[in-house]
């Protein structure tokens, strides 16, 4: 009886090894698409996610665009100049107060305020007593660092330290693409909104990458998850135990 089964898994097993490397094959065709470090399909996707997650780190850490609704914090830095005077042009940087330190006019809080309203400000003090209508620029040349996290169907998920403004690509390229069956139309974003509440943000993928949805910011503190796709996941295992229950000469 022994050997009659034996005979059975013989004869079975050069088919059986191939089913199964067919559908080992299946979930890899299936991956090929997902990756948000890949090259770009469309016109329309940001060069951040064709860079790689080495490539998208650089370009978060460069200090580039910084958006008109960008509030000033502790630890930036900034570039201060006023128009006509080139001996008071100097870098400063906000201390932990949330305070810079200027020529004649000392430490004045800046945190919480955008460009504008902080470069109106200072030239309100300098015009009281210093300057007659003094024009004051400021330019942020380095932004606080900021941390996000990344779970659930990523290649590397964890904590990430980001500088300047990010968003939603920018973030999933750091974690070096999707893990298998990801399911890229609903990428949840949680936030700590007002009062300790957290608001609830999903987004799919395909319509950002295409210009049908913006491209969202992501903020300090937020957790972005990407959600696994149980359909897919489930098909795999049950096309997997079908290949497994064909095998067995047991059963």
């Amino acid at each position: 009886m022994r050997h009659n089964n034996f005979m059975k898994f013989k004869t079975w097993a050069p088919w059986g090894m191939g089913l199964l490397a067919l559908a080992a094959a299946v979930p890899l065709q299936a991956q090929t698409q997902v990756p948000v470090a890949a090259a770009a399909t469309t016109s329309t996707e940001p060069a951040s996610a064709a860079l790689g997650a080495q490539g998208a780190a650089s370009l978060l850490n460069a200090p580039a665009t910084v958006g008109v609704d960008y509030r000033i914090s502790s630890n930036d830095l900034m570039e201060f100049n006023v128009f006509g005077v080139p001996d008071m042009k100097r870098d400063v940087r906000v201390n932990a107060s949330g305070q810079v330190s200027l020529p004649l006019i000392g430490q004045v809080p800046v945190a919480g305020l955008t460009a504008q309203a902080a470069e109106k400000l200072i030239a309100a003090k300098y015009e009281e007593k210093y300057l007659r209508d003094p024009q004051v620029s400021l330019f942020i040349k380095e932004f606080t660092t900021q941390r996000i996290a990344i779970e659930g169907a990523v290649t590397r998920p964890g904590i990430y330290p980001v500088t300047g403004q990010l968003t939603l690509l920018r973030a999933l390229a750091l974690s070096g693409g999707f893990a298998p069956y990801a399911d890229i139309n609903q990428i949840v974003v949680y936030r700590g909104g007002t009062g300790g509440a957290r608001e609830q943000f999903t987004y799919d993928l395909d319509k950002v990458r295409a210009g049908q949805e913006m491209d969202p910011d992501i903020r300090s503190d937020d957790v972005i998850v990407v959600q696994r796709n149980a359909r897919r996941a489930a098909l795999r295992d049950s096309l997997f135990g079908d290949i497994l229950n064909t095998l067995n000469p047991f059963r």
